[in-house]
């Protein structure tokens, strides 16, 4: 079976991301059939290159046509595995998809425009990066092109990114200056960098290591729905473990006992077991009451914690500020729940790491909160370490307005 990573490229606006993708998307042959050429007899037309940015410009045009081509899921493969890049246009939308979970990262790459240099959004995602954990991590020093490939631009841009990631605990696997306009170390090495000795960006891709698999860990298995036919299938998404037939189970907050009866899955019979990553159905012995928000756990496993209480970092992404008293709804896992925020602790701004105020009275947009939430029910959470998706939250009004991680819990 062919191992997939899933990684992220973020970065200030028109530093090159979407160049990035439609050069790996070309130099791993990995375009739909027909597409370059289409996208040359438009550039032509228009006078202009083949510009990559433009090719996924003219993508994602596609897709919100509605045109079928499969860029829901934006993959290419080299000779080692498939790679799937998690779409993130923009430091909204980052976080959302990040924090949220749609997609879990494995590996960044933060790209930096080597005559621009470090911007205010270069500094933002770098520390989202860090928010959430991420170690593997390679910088690229893109459109070399521009500054005629020099060795001393791409050092003086390097040391002060350098500067900024060593603040906030992020060392960098690799700093790769590339042109992804004209391909130079991209997939391939060139004759344009003979100062640089290290790997091309697939190279250094290829190196990482897949997470290891959540289906070693203790069962989680927080239910998205509850569907009554001939009987009442409990369905969700596996975060962790496994589960079986005859497992002893836990169902929490309640703490009610059963045991697994059956797993359904549509379509098939006599399923043993299920694991974690998958979308499955269980039935079971007694007739608790389950509803959605519920985690269930194997009895006699280590337990996540239910509290009202939790310590965590906060990103605050609504133009409105948060201010102490208002009402919330915290969003973890498939729990909903009403919340306030009860203590911001410390308040810090994303692209600068200067502190603004502690024992802060509110949260402006872009900046980050060390927080206390108060529940108004319990809720069963983990730290973000230990089970990312019982460890990250978004806060909602009308829209998310917030998303971030569970440090500590009370």
């Amino acid at each position: 079976m062919t191992e997939t990573m899933k990684f992220v490229i973020v970065g200030h606006i028109d530093h090159g991301k979407s160049t990035l993708i439609g050069r790996l998307f070309y130099d791993t042959n990995s375009l739909p059939e027909g597409k370059i050429e289409e996208l040359k007899t438009v550039c032509e037309a228009l006078g202009k290159e083949l510009e990559f940015g433009f090719l996924m410009d003219h993508l994602e045009e596609e897709r919100d046509q509605g045109i079928t081509i499969d860029t829901a899921q934006t993959f290419f493969r080299t000779k080692n595995r498939e790679y799937n890049i998690i779409d993130a246009p923009g430091h909204v939308e980052f976080i959302k998809n990040m924090i949220t979970g749609a997609s879990q990262a494995e590996a960044a790459i933060l790209i930096v425009d080597a005559e621009e240099g470090v911007q205010e959004q270069t500094r933002r995602h770098a520390y989202i990066l860090n928010m959430l954990g991420l170690s593997q991590v390679i910088v690229v020093i893109n459109k070399m092109d521009k500054i005629e490939y020099k060795k001393e631009r791409f050092e003086k841009v390097k040391k002060e990114l350098l500067e900024f990631l060593l603040k906030i605990n992020i060392q960098p696997s690799y700093i790769i200056p590339i042109s992804a306009k004209n391909g130079d170390f991209v997939a391939k090495k060139s004759n344009t960098l003979p100062w640089y000795q290290g790997p091309t960006v697939l190279d250094a891709l290829d190196s990482f290591k897949i997470k290891e698999s959540e289906k070693n860990k203790e069962l989680r298995f927080p239910v998205q729905d509850v569907y009554k036919w001939d009987k009442r299938i409990i369905a969700g998404k596996i975060v962790s473990g496994t589960i079986k037939k005859k497992d002893k189970i836990v169902v929490l907050p309640s703490e009610e006992e059963t045991i697994v009866e059956s797993i359904e899955e549509f379509g098939k019979e006599n399923i043993e077991f299920a694991e974690a990553g998958k979308s499955t159905g269980i039935t079971t012995k007694d007739k608790l009451f389950i509803d959605r928000g519920a985690v269930i756990i194997r009895k006699n496993e280590e337990k996540p914690l239910i509290t009202n209480k939790v310590e965590a970092h906060l990103f605050w992404m609504d133009k409105n500020p948060y201010k102490k008293g208002e009402r919330l709804l915290f969003k973890c896992a498939t729990q909903e729940v009403m919340c306030e925020i009860e203590t911001i602790k410390k308040v810090v701004d994303s692209s600068t790491l200067q502190t603004i105020k502690e024992n802060a009275e509110e949260i402006k947009n872009r900046e980050v909160g060390d927080i206390i939430i108060k529940t108004e029910k319990p809720v069963v959470v983990e730290d973000f370490n230990k089970t990312q998706e019982l460890g990250r939250f978004v806060l909602q009004r009308k829209d998310t307005c917030a998303g971030g991680i569970i440090t500590r819990i009370k």
